[in-house]
């Protein structure tokens, strides 16, 4: 099951490969990454366990600011982020959420809309030059 919102991607690399190819493609078009997020090894830092999974936090003031200029409330979905988790069957997907969902979600006008397009093709193109790489 996806839930609502979530777009996602089979990789067939290893999570933190994944992620290592997404950062360089974001990167290479001169995103900004903030962060990445290792959550298995907070899980293991605190005792637990889960399957490898990542977080990547990026974006671009260009993309972004007029959005949070429409509605503010965007901020608490912006900067991008993708997530790379590992399933049960050793799957790797890569997944984001839907901009248009966010649209959605936070009732953008139809004027962002360009800007909206925008964000999901570097979106696409970024994941899927993240699961090709190689």
């Amino acid at each position: 099951m996806t839930p609502e919102g979530l777009t996602r991607f089979a990789s067939r690399y290893a999570v933190g490969v994944t992620i290592d190819h997404l950062a360089a493609a974001v990167f290479a078009r001169g995103m900004t990454v903030f962060a990445r997020i290792d959550h298995a090894a907070g899980a293991a830092a605190a005792g637990l366990s889960i399957p490898p999974t990542e977080l990547l936090i990026f974006g671009n003031a260009r993309g972004g600011t007029p959005l949070m200029q429409a509605a503010p409330t965007i901020g608490i979905d912006l900067p991008l982020k993708a997530l790379a988790w590992q399933d049960d069957s050793g799957a790797t997907w890569l997944g984001f959420n839907d901009p248009a969902w966010l649209a959605r979600r936070h009732a953008l006008p139809a004027a962002c809309d360009a800007n909206l397009q925008a964000i999901t093709a570097s979106l696409i193109a970024v994941v899927r030059e993240a699961i090709a790489t190689g």
